[in-house]
């Protein structure tokens, strides 16, 4: 039985492309069940990309944790809503946000949109990242940008299909330019989707600068249909979770094949390959300018509580960061991590330095 994907909305669209006009911003009222003891103000703003959770549920819970009255807004997709951050710079359009991935994560930093917060609330492997990303700040004890969730992209296969027809199944970027796959692969346009474009990073890492764009020459010449967005591709094309699908390898996530799980949990059609990933992290922190730093930092501090962190896996695809969070049992059999081998990582950095240039690169390249 093909089990559709739940919930598995994580597309972004309009990657780093320049925002026109102002974005639509819709606001979710929390509940007030405590007031802070010593604040001017009991008025908390998170400004969200729009694959978050429920963002009235969410503002209930963190007003009922932090003493707060919390709002969300949502701001478009990870891309569209760090443009937005760094255009409000000095007037932000909220206390903290959530959802800037490590694409943008040093967009935020170069252009002093955030403020520093204290790492003595970070769970071990947020210490890690935070670190990672800033350590001169982290030695200091402070860290510009608090890793919330971590996860990876990565290339799935219907295993099911390839059992039927009995063709061996990929298992790396050079195989999906093999002519036995010819005509099976749906890939994302990275001009217009995040999930494309973080698998553009993994094949940049993979290939250089210099040779990435000859491995997307390779694929298109080999059949590869491009489409604009996740839920095409996903939900559409692969016959993974859509018996009308037509192409048995995808890019997506290494999470998504325990959500085309059997009614009992035992089995799963799907499989991400692990050697094709590339590792994502989303951020959240608090706004420079803000209204109420104070309780921004509290509700950055609620979104690595147990509380919240154990609704990340269900609820947006990726690993909460607190490692001591139970995750669903499937998990642990279809829904590994790649490890640090595995990955094709590029640093923030490396990123934002060079990805327009190789946006508009593959696009003259493979006609995007």
């Amino acid at each position: 039985m093909r089990t559709s994907a739940r919930s598995h909305t994580r597309s972004f669209a309009l990657l780093a492309l320049p925002l026109a006009g102002a974005l639509a911003l819709t606001g979710c009222a929390g509940s007030d069940d405590a007031k802070p003891a010593e604040t001017s103000s009991t008025a908390v703003t998170l400004v969200v990309h729009d694959s978050f959770v429920d963002g009235e549920a969410f503002a209930a819970q963190a007003s009922k944790a932090t003493g707060y009255d919390v709002t969300v807004m949502t701001a478009g997709d990870g891309g569209e809503l760090a443009n937005k951050l760094v255009l409000t710079k000095g007037a932000p359009i909220a206390d903290a946000f959530f959802g800037i991935d490590n694409a943008f994560a040093s967009r935020l930093i170069e252009n002093d949109v955030v403020e520093q917060v204290p790492t003595d609330t970070l769970p071990e492997r947020a210490l890690k990242i935070a670190t990672e990303l800033d350590p001169a700040a982290a030695k200091a004890g402070t860290v510009p940008l608090v890793p919330i969730d971590i996860g990876a992209t990565c290339v799935n296969i219907d295993t099911a299909w390839f059992a039927k027809q009995g063709i061996e199944e990929p298992a790396t970027f050079e195989d999906l330019a093999d002519a036995k796959y010819k005509d099976l692969a749906v890939l994302l346009d990275p001009t217009a989707s995040s999930t494309g474009a973080s698998f553009m990073i993994a094949t940049i890492a993979a290939f250089g600068e210099d040779g990435f764009t000859d491995y997307w020459k390779s694929l298109e010449a080999n059949g590869a249909r491009i489409v604009q967005g996740w839920s095409e591709a996903y939900n559409t094309e692969f016959t993974g979770v859509n018996d009308a699908g037509s192409r048995p390898i995808v890019v997506s996530y290494s999470t998504s094949p325990a959500f085309t799980v059997n009614d009992d949990e035992t089995a799963s059609n799907t499989r991400a390959l692990l050697d094709t990933c590339s590792s994502q992290t989303e951020y959240a922190g608090v706004l420079a300018g803000s209204a109420n730093p104070e309780g921004a930092q509290a509700v950055v501090e609620y979104l690595l509580s147990t509380e919240f962190q154990a609704e990340i896996a269900d609820q947006m695809y990726m690993y909460p960061v607190d490692e001591a969070v139970e995750l669903p049992a499937s998990w642990a059999k279809f829904a590994p991590l790649p490890a640090d081998d595995q990955s094709h990582d590029l640093s923030s950095e490396e990123i934002q330095a060079g990805l327009d240039g190789w946006l508009r690169t593959l696009g003259d390249a493979v006609g995007l």
